[in-house]
């Protein structure tokens, strides 16, 4: 699941077709621990050591390309190919924001872009002649490569605008988004060309040079790469192909026309309040008000949480419904009823005087006396998250060993091959720069398409020097402390790709508030104001997050060309036109949400369609390294330790006692992240959309695994995108007056409002 930067996992279908593997078992067998795969009968899924290259299937080995792929121009990066992959970045890029601001959960746009770069480029080019300029041309699978580059490149960098820069305008510290527009533009350009120069030598040392040695398997890029491969198949390839494009439109088209039809009659078409029709019929007296207050017993058709339910199974969906049941069905209440945290009355209205909300985060409801239920749970909710994060980097230090060890063997062989060039035989950093035979990957790609230095060597020089200028012409910050932030994003960069590579999550969690602690640390050292410490901590942070976000999904890109045999420069190329998109929209569509909406960077909102639970959880982090006076409850410090201890401890467990013989222990294993993540959303609905996706996927692969791996993921792509875009059109007609909010109708909604 990029899964959102709160969980650090990116929600990601892929695979090729495969009837005799289970859906999504072509990414377990390019896992990293083969003790997760299981026999499960006639559909058995492969459980093997990387290292092996035969089974009775034929595992082919990972670090090898792809063979018997149709032949293709040389030239493969077309017009055509860059411009509709930015076209369906854009769309992920739109819906990410939307989604994002809602549950912090953001998408790929590997899938998405992969299937419609397909469905479109192979109709232009069966229509249009060969020779036809722009449009017309063969298309193959490396073609295909480029628009799926493209699309992740242009649909990347959303991630800060669900989460740090929301949390500037929260607190205070910027004027507004559309007075500020050029100045977050400015920082977006410079933090995301940082991590597109940066990320451009990483695919000879984490793609080729250690991925053997360190098993960098990227997952959810080789099944990309399958995907591709399986659509451009001669014989099955483009009917399958059809059969998920047709797929994908309709469950797009049908969760966009949703998501804007239903806010003119949300009570009937988007939100059922079940708890609240039972108020109703009782004349308005009864407790079943009580149930309604706490967020239970309302189903929410959204079609993005029902499709990301189909992609993350049951484990995770049970995960993040019973973490809300936790917080806001038992601990909630508890705190309530013992006076330790308070609700505020939501209506004026005498018939809905027993109407309560638990979940405000005003200036009233967010200290130490008078804690909202949501702000007391927003501590051990973030400090679990962090915890959880940081452990997960732990259980993974062989990694982070074998990852030194070759990098210091990679900078004996830089500095030999200077040494060398200069005239000097180095032969003690020639001895060390030496790599055992039996780890060497050979690269497909020739000389001259590979990305030279000269390519991106002053890109990032510059870059940094642009970083220093615009952060202390835009935002007062010291060179210094930008200097620092770019550090940090070097150091959090190789972290997050090896720990990508290794195990298909990325921790911008740990990173960010890694970041986050250290700046605040830095900035209390010289005495700043409060609030100006705050500014440079969540600008810094989101510094660090821009860069080791975006070096770590190109990395992934390459991995996906390199087992395509797509020539890495024509890549890189497309990476560079992507990013000039995703630097204008992901701001663009910052500025769209919240003029439609401003309750997004209102804390004193009583009501608001989006919770931004990201939002919190940085805020949160910066005020308690920046603020003196620590406005966190006594009680909920001390239990957000203690649930941050069983969180770790519970990822030990997994890592080191849920193995071998007890491995299938691990299906049953709570998900700490998603658990953690319910004590910052106070929406319960979201969890119980995924439970109705994942058990509808559960099901029908139990039933029909082909047709599921065939449809299944297209459909969940669509009904993700769909939604996203459909949150976007309601924003235009938010803006331009003809929305649910004028011309809708409330009714069986609570409190006349939803």
């Amino acid at each position: 699941m990029n899964a959102a930067e709160v969980l650090d996992h990116s929600v990601e279908a892929g695979g090729h077709i495969n009837p005799n593997v289970p859906p999504l078992k072509e990414k377990d067998i390019y896992a990293l621990d083969d003790s997760i795969a299981k026999d499960s009968g006639k559909d058995a899924a492969y459980s093997i050591d990387i290292e092996e290259k035969e089974t009775e299937e034929h595992i082919p080995d990972p670090f090898v390309p792809f063979d018997n792929l149709p032949e293709e121009r040389s030239r493969v990066i077309t017009v055509r190919a860059v411009i509709l992959g930015c076209i369906c970045g854009a769309l992920v890029n739109a819906s990410n924001v939307y989604l994002g601001l809602k549950t912090g959960w953001t998408f790929t746009a590997n899938l998405f872009g992969a299937i419609l770069g397909f469905a479109v480029i192979k109709f232009l080019s069966k229509t249009f002649a060969e020779n036809f300029p722009i449009l017309g041309g063969g298309f193959g699978p490396r073609e295909n490569n480029i628009v799926q580059t493209a699309a992740t490149a242009s649909g990347g960098l959303s991630n800060v605008f669900v989460s740090a820069f929301p949390a500037l305008y929260q607190l205070g510290l910027m004027q507004s988004p559309s007075h500020d527009y050029w100045r977050i533009v400015s920082l977006t350009a410079v933090g995301g060309y940082f991590g597109f120069f940066f990320g451009s030598p990483l695919r000879k040392f984490f793609v080729i040079h250690v991925a053997r040695e360190l098993r960098l398997i990227f997952p959810t890029a080789s099944a990309t790469a399958m995907t591709i491969r399986s659509m451009h198949e001669a014989v099955s390839g483009e009917l399958i192909a059809k059969m998920k494009t047709k797929a994908m439109g309709i469950s797009f088209a049908a969760a966009l026309v949703l998501r804007v039809i239903s806010q003119y009659a949300t009570g009937i078409l988007w939100d059922w309040h079940i708890f609240t029709w039972f108020y109703i019929w009782g004349d308005y007296s009864n407790a079943a008000i009580n149930v309604e207050n706490w967020g239970f017993g309302i189903i929410e058709w959204t079609p993005a949480f029902i499709g990301s339910g189909m992609l993350v199974g049951l484990n995770v969906s049970w995960s993040f419904y019973a973490g809300s049941i936790l917080a806001w069905g038992i601990i909630g209440p508890a705190l309530v009823a013992n006076g330790a945290a308070f609700g505020v009355q939501a209506s004026d209205d005498p018939k809905w005087a027993d109407y309560v909300s638990f979940a405000s985060l005003s200036l009233s409801a967010s200290n130490k006396d008078t804690p909202s239920p949501r702000y007391w749970l927003l501590w051990p909710g973030v400090l679990c998250m962090i915890a959880v994060s940081f452990t997960e980097l732990v259980v993974q230090w062989k990694i982070f060993v074998y990852g030194g060890r070759a990098l210091w063997r990679g900078c004996c062989g830089g500095i030999y091959a200077v040494g060398k060039a200069c005239g000097k035989q180095l032969g003690w950093f020639q001895e060390r720069s030496v790599q055992d035979q039996e780890n060497v990957v050979e690269d497909p790609a020739a000389p001259e398409d590979q990305v030279k230095m000269w390519m991106w060597m002053p890109g990032l020089i510059l870059s940094i020097i642009c970083i220093c200028i615009v952060m202390g012409i835009e935002f007062d910050m010291p060179v210094g402390m930008s200097l620092l932030s770019v550090f940090l994003a070097f150091f959090f960069s190789f972290l997050a790709i090896q720990c990508t590579g290794a195990t298909d999550i990325t921790p911008l969690t740990a990173a960010s508030k890694a970041s986050q602690i250290v700046l605040g640390g830095a900035t209390k050292g010289d005495g700043w104001a409060t609030a100006h410490a705050q500014k440079l901590n969540l600008l810094g942070g989101a510094l660090a997050n821009m860069g080791a976000n975006q070096s770590t999904d190109l990395t992934a890109d390459f991995r996906v060309g390199f087992l395509l045999r797509t020539p890495p420069v024509q890549q890189w190329i497309a990476q560079g036109v992507g990013t000039i998109v995703a630097i204008f929209l992901a701001p663009g569509m910052f500025v769209l949400f919240a003029t439609a909406y401003p309750c997004i960077l209102d804390t004193n909102a009583t009501s608001c369609a989006f919770s931004a639970p990201s939002v919190s959880a940085w805020r949160a982090v910066a005020v308690a390294v920046t603020d003196p006076d620590f406005p966190i409850p006594t009680s909920s410090g001390i239990f957000a330790i203690v649930f941050a201890i069983i969180g770790s401890a519970l990822v030990l467990i997994r890592a080191y006692v849920e193995v071998g013989d007890r491995a299938w222990m691990r299906n049953y294993h709570p998900n700490m992240m998603c658990v953690a993540l319910a004590f910052v959303l106070p929406q319960t609905y979201y969890g119980w959309a995924m439970i109705m996706g994942s058990t509808l996927s559960h099901f029908w692969m139990k039933k029909n695994a082909r047709s599921f791996d065939i449809y299944g993921y297209a459909i969940a792509a669509g009904l993700i995108a769909g939604e996203g875009i459909g949150g976007v059109v309601n924003a235009i007609f938010q803006i331009a007056g003809i929305s649910g909010d004028f011309y809708g109708s409330n009714v069986a909604c609570p409190a006349d409002a939803c």
